[in-house]
């Protein structure tokens, strides 16, 4: 889906804008960063800055050494470098720039071309050849050259199979005992059990499987009412394994999701699709040892949510970032399976800001769009839904959210109830109707984005 002519120039027009300090601020690897880079982003410290119309902005900001860190961003990515000693992406000083650009004109003023320092030019031009290189890898001739020995790769594929399905086997033979011995039998067992047949299924080359598993573990003594989460759980993860089991027959669209779920990669297929994405929400997650980071975008033309995935070890904090509350004209190629996972392509032009929310309804529709997404994946948690003129209102010791004319309402779901999101939420409201976008599951709603009933502006909360 091409942009029309009218469109590219529109967004041509508007490279030029800066990003608001809450779109900065959602850029942040965590909480410590954020106070941090709020902190330095004033005028004080900084010297050089400048900005241009090609995305960059630069500066120097004076630190605890005798020479000052050399910070530059390339926004159109975003992307960051900083001769400061952090691991953290953006460092707190690429987000104290952000912050000055966004909020500071005569400082971090805008430049004409040839204005880059020679610093900032040689990262930025070192960017855009190897941007350059790996297209013409991907496209050139020898890139099928590089490609694995297909015979090998399905061998390897084979193995693993195999090693799955006797793991799904394994823990077949795990649930009928649980029931066998009574449910009550899982609270006395302890953890322990339930980790080493979580090892199984590692062993097993089913990583899907092993944390579905660990899940299940935490559940005994979670709380009143944990005999029956635990029944569902155990519901579900039988259904898993008998799917795997009978892959064969499925529709392929649900065996790839099925192989998706029990750990199996899924490839980022298919013809891309180019559209205006909105920048929805931004969040991490983090498991002990890896960190999880998921971005919603939700395409114009396409009317569809993606999904991006990117992943920190060793408690980094993914690289990949995108500003909250922006657009930006973009491919995105969609993987394997039912679910809204996406890779995102070539970025056409720099992002702009948000013109209007995506197009949502009712609380009823949330739960009509979960159960069709159920359809597909009968194992989905929850799917990324629009609410629109909904009312925050507490509900005993919980919050739901109301339609502006009292017909239905959706729980927010508990994980979000110790968020300051949800406060942030309540404010923006403030008694009156909002736009909200988040994800909707079995355990309630779990609020991400929100803007007020003018649309002034786009609210990350989380």
């Amino acid at each position: 889906m091409l942009l029309t002519n009218g469109e590219t120039a529109a967004g041509a027009l508007a490279q030029g804008a800066r990003w608001a300090t809450e779109q900065v601020l959602s850029l942040a690897p965590d909480d410590a960063s954020r106070r941090a880079g709020s902190k330095l982003g004033t005028a004080g410290p900084w010297s050089a800055a400048g900005c241009d119309g090609s995305g960059a902005v630069w500066g120097l900001c004076k630190g605890s050494g005798s020479r000052p860190y050399q910070t530059v961003v390339d926004t159109t990515g975003p992307a960051y470098k900083c001769s400061c000693p952090s691991r953290k992406f953006p460092c707190k000083h690429a987000l104290a720039l952000l912050l000055l650009w966004a909020s500071d004109e005569q400082t971090v003023p805008e430049s004409g071309s040839g204005s880059v320092p020679d610093w900032a030019e040689e990262w930025l031009s070192g960017r855009r050849r190897r941007a350059a290189g790996r297209e013409q890898a991907d496209t050139g001739p020898g890139a099928a050259a590089k490609s694995a020995d297909p015979d090998a790769a399905g061998r390897r594929a084979e193995r693993r199979a195999e090693r799955i399905t006797a793991g799904a086997g394994e823990l077949e033979q795990r649930l009928a005992d649980l029931l066998r011995g009574g449910l009550a039998a899982a609270e006395q067992s302890g953890y322990g059990l339930w980790e080493e047949t979580a090892a199984r299924m590692v062993d097993a080359q089913a990583p899907g499987l092993a944390a579905r598993v660990r899940d299940m573990g935490a559940i005994p003594g979670s709380g009143p009412g944990w005999p029956v989460r635990l029944l569902e759980e155990c519901s579900l993860v039988h259904l898993l394994d008998t799917a795997w089991l009978g892959r064969e027959q499925l529709p392929e669209r649900l065996a790839a999701t099925v192989r998706t779920r029990v750990g199996l990669p899924s490839a980022a297929e298919g013809p891309a699709v180019r559209d205006r994405w909105l920048i929805l929400a931004q969040y991490d997650s983090f498991d002990g040892k890896l960190t999880t980071r998921r971005i919603w975008l939700y395409g114009r033309a396409s009317r569809r949510a993606v999904l991006l995935l990117s992943f920190g070890a060793a408690g980094r904090a993914p690289q990949q970032a995108l500003p909250v509350g922006l657009m930006i004209d973009a491919e995105a190629t969609a993987h394997t399976g039912s679910g809204p996972r996406a890779e995102l392509g070539e970025q056409f032009t720099l992002p702009v800001a948000i013109d209007a929310p995506p197009p949502g309804g009712p609380c009823a529709s949330a739960v009509d769009a979960y159960g069709q997404a159920l359809r597909d994946d009968p194992w989905l948690d929850s799917w990324p839904v629009t609410l629109t003129e909904v009312v925050p209102v507490p509900d005993g010791d919980g919050w739901q959210l109301v339609d502006a004319d009292g017909s239905d309402a959706l729980p927010v779901a508990p994980v979000a109830l110790a968020r300051p999101g949800l406060w942030k939420l309540v404010a923006l409201a403030g008694g009156r109707p909002v736009t909200v976008f988040g994800e909707f599951g079995h355990r309630g709603f779990v609020p991400l984005t929100a803007w007020p009933a003018d649309m002034s502006e786009t609210v990350p909360l989380i």
